[in-house]
């Protein structure tokens, strides 16, 4: 299901401000998720895949595991700081 699709006027109408809005956000959000996935792959895969196979070994499992979570609470803790900033 694309972003477009649940809220589109009918032809000729102009889509209030608050579906325009709306549809904004889901798009930010949506490339947000994009940006961060392909940065955690590129990052971790760097960092914990020494020798590229058909499988990972189960050291290279964890520490992409543990990349993860880091790099997940990380930005947590980055966006819960900046959110906070701006409310003030």
């Amino acid at each position: 299901m694309d972003s477009y699709s649940s809220s589109s006027p009918p032809m000729g109408a102009s889509p209030s401000p608050e579906a325009l809005m709306e549809q904004i956000q889901a798009q930010l959000a949506e490339a947000y998720a994009k940006e961060l996935i392909e940065t955690m792959r590129e990052k971790c895969f760097d960092k914990c895949i020494t020798k590229p196979g058909s499988s990972l070994s189960s050291g290279e499992s964890s520490c992409i595991s543990r990349c993860v979570d880091r790099y997940l609470e990380a930005t947590g803790i980055i966006s819960r700081s900046l959110f906070s900033q701006q409310r003030r």
